[in-house]
């Protein structure tokens, strides 16, 4: 019974590694991790693909040529031109009779598609007068930001030349300094007379 039991466990053992092995083998092969290293190859898409900056810019041609006259006028011409076909040309070439429901559909179709495109039109205007509100916004931020820092440049300068001294004053300063100097040289000319010089005088006075 013991050998039996021992190769049964061996056989069990070996049947637990193959299918603990077949499993990473398989995931190795068939569940390949992308690599980190290298760009994911393009998805393929049912939708076929467009540039919205182009198909933006061909709406807004549209848009504005619905908004003109040249589009009512052609329009105009054309309704006519369809109704007088259809009722004054032969009974085998006329394509609408009426009440011209194919003038109708046509007319509905242009309107369904002249809708969206005049709404994407306006959407990109929108979105443009943002754009332009935004940096005329920032220009008017920074012109006042200058705008205070020169004036308190130019606060600074008038306290600063305030200071300073001007020609007119260092004149007048000199002026008044010759002043001063010319007395002081008057007083010292009085005070420099010798006493005898002076009795002198008295002596000529007295006789």
């Amino acid at each position: 019974m013991a050998p039996e039991r021992e190769s049964a466990g061996r056989e069990r053992a070996q049947a637990g590694a193959g299918r603990e092995r077949t499993p990473t083998g398989a995931t190795a092969t068939g569940r390949a991790r992308p690599r980190l290293d290298q760009p994911r190859s393009p998805r393929h898409r049912i939708l076929p693909e467009w540039d919205p900056e182009a198909f933006g810019r061909l709406s807004e041609r549209i848009a504005r040529f619905l908004g003109t006259g040249r589009f009512i006028v052609w329009m105009t011409v054309v309704i006519i031109a369809w109704v007088l076909w259809n009722i004054f040309a032969p009974p085998n070439l006329r394509f609408d009779n009426y009440p011209f429901i194919f003038l109708t559909l046509m007319l509905s179709l242009q309107a369904s598609y002249a809708a969206p495109l005049i709404l994407l039109a306006q959407n990109r205007q929108d979105d443009r007068d943002r754009v332009n509100l935004e940096q005329d916004r920032k220009s008017n931020e920074r012109s006042i930001a200058d705008t205070e820092y020169l004036t308190r440049e130019i606060a600074a300068l008038r306290i600063g030349l305030g200071e300073v001294a001007t020609r007119d004053w260092i004149r007048s300063e000199l002026q008044d300094m010759v002043k001063e100097l010319e007395e002081r040289r008057d007083g010292h000319r009085e005070h420099a007379v010798f006493p005898a010089e002076r009795s002198r005088g008295r002596d000529v006075d007295d006789r």
